[in-house]
């Protein structure tokens, strides 16, 4: 295995915090490795100090044979100045530079540099790139290329960013939670890119069937020091509790032989002299060893939940629009006690506009919103998180109250409630500004829950919290006596918590499906499959031949017949290939146009090579 990267001996300090210490690990070709840490245990400053946009504060990282390293970063730095499809090609590859100035020069149509970049393009074989550059930007939801990249959502960013980390190949790929800001189509097509690509990959996210599928060794930062798992998550899960058990073990075996030890230091005289050294040096690394015991911070979220009456939400005819774009369309609903639903739907479908419109932030078009006395409504908004940079965490909480008295009679000070949400006495006193993304999401969250709501609104409430973190939070949502609507990317969340999904079709059309995401998402792959087939079986089947008895190194009449209608079809898909060429090099086609040509320039690349490959085995025997 050829060594890509190796991390020595590193360490790293922000402020009085010690993010991770004295950790080592290597990288090796061809490897997908997911790195899995608690919040504020230095992931993104790890990811960092790897792509060299960081330094560690001792240690040393070796980059083998400079390699190419392509990173996406939570925050990308991209031009403003630029437009959609230049950004996506902003690299040091030369085919990628030639392609932006072949673009360029068909924007100014350029006609001495469209000429000349189209001799470039066929010696560099670009053409290729250039389907695929428009190709992956299709299926991240990003259409318009000429669009100035100033004008994008934070969002849409994120999504160029990793366009353009993945059409450079680099040698080494480093993402750091790319699922953030997708939707489920799109995470579950750059899993299926990522899974069959032959990249090397070094990641940080919290979805767990990301994880599963895609990577195939997990380094945890537990504690200060590395464990590396040669598997994926499952495995993962099952060797870090084994490992976790063993560690147990081996300290509750220390403890016992200490109890012996202490004894015999006890009962022996300390006049005397000969008191066996070995023995005595066996005694403190028993101590030291027997106090090593795991110092597992754990949230706790056993937070009871206000009463509800019987009336808990009611949707009568609720319908919403904007000019033609209608997204919610005579919609009646009757909520239940304890139910917990999903919602999912493509990216424009009215999801967000749903949950506006029951927390009566946007008024509907028509119909009725009637909650019950009793609602306590809990609303963890997406882009919720407001805090002041220069605001101390435990101001945050003291500004909504000094004392928090629950439901069923319990108090707890702002102090105690931080400290249950994994804030300790000695950091409720630094700056919100010092936290990081999960830290700030974790922050958000607990004051939410500190309302005492019955009703939780979820929107996408797992992106950038920790793994450990986010299975508190399922266990917390399980037992929840309340009623829970999540929206959510994260699948393994979903599946976890809902009973059943509000399915957004698009056209206002929203439809209660009976099960979880990965039940819906099955059925709809089956019901995909039986359409295909039922496609297939209504074309005429081809006449096929009866296999001959004896091989024949001469064509037969058949092969011949064939043979000739190949040249045929060949010289037809090449006078195709060209109008295409000429088409997508004329700069007159619409974004939608451009798209629809470019895959059909990618089929033909294939088609061809097909049918030529199949010309090349009759020509054998011609």
């Amino acid at each position: 295995m050829i060594p890509y990267l190796q991390a020595e001996s590193i360490s790293k300090r922000y402020g009085e915090q010690m993010l991770f210490e004295d950790i080592s690990f290597t990288i090796f070709k061809d490897q997908k490795v997911a790195l899995i840490a608690k919040n504020g245990a230095g992931k993104t400053t790890l990811m960092e100090i790897i792509a060299g946009f960081d330094t560690p504060d001792s240690g040393q990282i070796t980059r083998t044979n400079d390699i190419k390293i392509g990173y996406l970063r939570q925050d990308p730095d991209l031009d403003d100045n630029l437009t959609v499809l230049q950004e996506a090609l902003r690299s040091d590859n030369p085919s990628l530079d030639v392609i932006a100035e072949f673009e360029a020069a068909i924007k100014h149509q350029d006609q001495k540099a469209i000429e000349r970049l189209t001799v470039k393009m066929e010696e560099l074989n670009a053409w290729d790139f250039d389907v695929r550059v428009k190709q992956i930007l299709s299926q991240l939801k990003i259409t318009d290329f000429d669009q100035p990249v100033g004008e994008l959502s934070g969002g849409q960013k994120k999504r160029l960013a990793l366009a353009n980390v993945l059409v450079n190949e680099p040698d080494l790929l480093l993402l750091d939670e790319p699922t953030n800001h997708l939707d489920l189509d799109m995470i579950e097509w750059l899993e299926l890119y990522l899974e069959k690509t032959n990249c090397t990959l070094f990641m940080v996210t919290h979805d767990r069937y990301f994880l599963d599928r895609v990577c195939n060794e997990i380094i945890e930062i537990d504690q200060n020091q590395t464990y590396d798992y040669q598997g994926n998550y499952s495995y993962y899960l099952q060797k870090r509790q084994e490992r976790i058990e063993q560690e147990q073990a081996s300290t509750e075996k220390a403890k016992n032989l200490l109890r012996t030890e202490q004894e015999w230091m006890r009962r022996m005289p300390k006049a005397r002299s000969h008191k066996a050294k070995y023995r005595v040096d066996q005694f403190h690394e028993l101590k030291e060893k027997a106090s090593k015991s795991r110092q597992d911070d754990n949230l706790e979220l056993n937070m009871a939940s206000s009463r509800m009456g019987k009336k808990i939400l009611e949707l009568e005819h609720v319908s919403k629009g904007y000019d033609d774009l209608q997204l919610i369309t005579d919609f009646s609903y009757k909520f239940s006690r304890f139910e917990k639903v999903g919602i999912v739907g493509k990216n424009g479908t009215g999801k967000s506009t749903f949950l506006n419109v029951i927390t009566g932030a946007i008024t509907p078009d028509s119909g009725t919103i009637d909650w019950g006395q009793t609602i306590r409504i809990g609303y963890y908004r997406q882009q919720g998180i407001d805090f002041r940079p220069d605001e101390k965490v435990i101001d945050v909480i003291k500004n909504i109250a000094e004392v928090i008295q629950f439901e069923d009679g319990q108090k707890m000070t702002a102090s105690q409630l931080l400290t249950r949400f994994l804030f300790p006495p000695e950091t409720q006193y630094n700056l919100v500004e010092k936290l990081s993304g999960g830290e700030r999401r974790r922050l958000y969250l607990c004051t939410i829950l500190m309302e005492n709501p019955n009703f939780l609104i979820l929107d996408e409430p797992t992106n950038d919290l920790d793994i450990m973190t986010l299975n508190v939070l399922e266990d917390y949502l399980a037992a929840f006596g309340g009623c829970v609507v999540i929206v959510s990317h994260d699948r393994y969340f979903m599946d976890k918590i809902v009973d059943h999904l509000f399915v957004f079709d698009g056209n206002g059309n929203i439809r209660d499906f009976p099960g979880n995401y990965t039940i819906y998402r099955n059925q709809m792959e089956e019901e995909e499959e039986a359409r295909k087939k039922m496609e297939t079986a209504a074309k005429p089947k081809p006449v096929q031949e009866k296999p001959k008895k004896k091989a024949s190194t001469k064509m037969s009449f058949n092969e011949k017949r064939e043979f000739e209608q190949l040249e045929q079809a060949i010289a037809q898909l090449e006078t195709e290939k060209s109008e295409l060429e000429e088409a997508l090099n004329s700069g007159d086609l619409t974004p939608d146009e451009l798209t629809e040509k470019s895959k059909r320039f990618g089929e033909l690349t294939d088609e061809l090579d097909e049918k030529e490959m199949r010309w090349l085995e009759l020509s054998e025997k011609a």
